[in-house]
């Protein structure tokens, strides 16, 4: 099991100002070598922490549509289909979903036509309302705040500390609290492989 420390913390602080930041910079920042930080960088990836790199666009300098906050509310066994279908639209960019069964959406639209944008991604049929709201302006500044390192395991939910055990499965990374979690999610793994190749 990775044991992530302080040090992992101030390069995920960097990375999230500046993605884009040379590793040999953070090595600087943070008293190690551009090596080192590399290595500390793929452990947090293969943990999960750091999903992606990405690119964050001012959209507001592209031409293609107005920008809206929509809020849907869906039935609750509809959310997590809903929110799928709307994170993968290409005019979203930012999902929320809240506990009382809402998706919140930051998006571009065309014309401003809120409804169409809902008729060609989810079915009405399991929305309740929406309510749509033009954005005058965003700011996305994301942060760690005061965060610390709490993976979850895969198998129980607990909290993954340094005695915990991770395991690659077709090119996942999974996390467990104990080896008693870790081998009854593997035995579980294993009897489905079983089960759907035959």
């Amino acid at each position: 099991m990775a044991n992530f420390d302080e040090t992992d913390m101030e390069i995920l602080e960097l990375l999230v100002d500046e993605g884009r930041r040379p590793y040999s910079d953070i090595a600087d920042e943070v008293g190690l070598s551009p090596p080192t930080v590399s290595d500390r960088i793929d452990r947090l990836q293969e943990a999960g922490v750091i999903r992606q790199f990405t690119v964050d666009l001012d959209r507001s300098t592209l031409s293609g549509g107005i920008p809206v906050l929509i809020e849907v509310s869906f039935e609750p066994d509809a959310v997590a289909d809903g929110r799928d279908r709307l994170a993968a639209h290409e005019a979203v960019e930012h999902v929320f979903t809240t506990a009382d069964a809402s998706v919140v959406v930051d998006a571009f639209i065309d014309g401003g036509d809120a409804r169409n944008l809902l008729e060609e991604t989810v079915d009405l049929t399991d929305v309740r309302e929406y309510d749509v709201r033009i954005l005058t302006d965003a700011d996305w500044t994301p942060g760690l705040g005061r965060e610390a390192f709490a993976l979850e395991c895969a198998e129980c939910g607990n909290t993954v500390s340094e005695e915990g055990e991770s395991v690659d499965i077709d090119g996942s990374t999974y996390h467990f609290c104990c080896s008693s979690c870790r081998a009854q999610f593997v035995d579980q793994y294993e009897s489905l492989q079983e089960e759907a190749a035959t």
